[in-house]
């Protein structure tokens, strides 16, 4: 049988606590048995493998990670919103890419430009 030390039994309880990889992966990949890693889990509660900055750092991790996905949410049901809506129209009826366009170099209005170098 082998010995193992602290620090390698505290390793392989935290990467099998937050990898998100099934526990006999995470022991087979480290060579020890299925059961051996669950009792070092029971054996070391979470509390007792992270600091306390390193657990803020973990709960800011998380919260940011869902503020992220609701952001993403947003952006798409905001983008599909946007392909089906009618284009948005200025005050003389041209949409307001057409006005941009005057003013942008993509469509210039020959009479505006005739005005301006006047």
């Amino acid at each position: 049988m082998i010995k193992h030390i602290e620090e390698f039994k505290q390793e392989a309880v935290r990467i099998a606590l937050t990898s998100g990889l099934p526990r006999d992966w995470v022991a087979s990949d480290l060579g020890i048995g299925k059961s051996t890693l669950g009792k070092w889990v029971s054996q070391y509660r979470p509390s007792d493998l992270v600091s306390a900055p390193q657990a803020d750092l973990a709960r800011e991790n998380e919260r940011l990670r869902l503020e992220n996905r609701v952001l993403r949410e947003e952006r798409e049901v905001l983008k599909n919103r946007r392909q089906l809506s009618p284009p948005v129209r200025g005050r003389n009826g041209s949409s307001t890419k057409e006005q941009g366009d005057a003013y942008c170099g993509g469509g210039i209005d020959k009479s505006l430009h005739k005005v301006a170098v006047k």
